[in-house]
């Protein structure tokens, strides 16, 4: 029986390495890839689908009051660290905003479960984050 779990254990903890070490970090582990129904796409360090939207100009949000509730923005923790392809974006009130290629990142109210891509297409503006 001993043998029996020993071996269960190892099968799982196999299997599960693959789909682990396919995830990279990016802005500092804030922003991850992941596949979804949709393709590979940007993350939160949770898992959860990033999303650009069309009435931002680059480097600039234009989600704010209603918006920014059903979108919340990926807010970068203080000292956090830029790099070429993520960087961060100032918001209104001066909380730092990531965005990847100068478009800022936002999170959307509709998704529950990591892996979700409910977001994307709302409105006509809205579209998942790719990499």
């Amino acid at each position: 029986m001993i043998k029996v779990t020993a071996f269960l254990a190892t099968a799982a903890l196999v299997v599960s390495m693959p789909l682990a070490a396919h995830s990279e970090d990016y802005a500092s582990g804030a922003v991850k890839t992941m596949k979804t129904a949709k393709g590979e796409v940007l993350t939160d360090a949770k898992g959860m689908t990033l999303y650009v939207f069309d009435k931002d100009s680059k480097g600039t949000s234009n989600c704010y009051d209603d918006c920014a509730k059903k979108w919340p923005p990926l807010t970068a923790s203080k000292g956090a660290k830029m790099d070429s392809e993520f960087t961060l974006v100032t918001r209104k009130d001066g909380t730092k905003q990531w965005a990847h290629e100068e478009q800022p990142l936002y999170l959307w109210q509709g998704d529950k479960k990591p892996g979700d891509v409910s977001g994307d297409g709302v409105g006509g503006v809205w579209h998942i984050a790719k990499d």
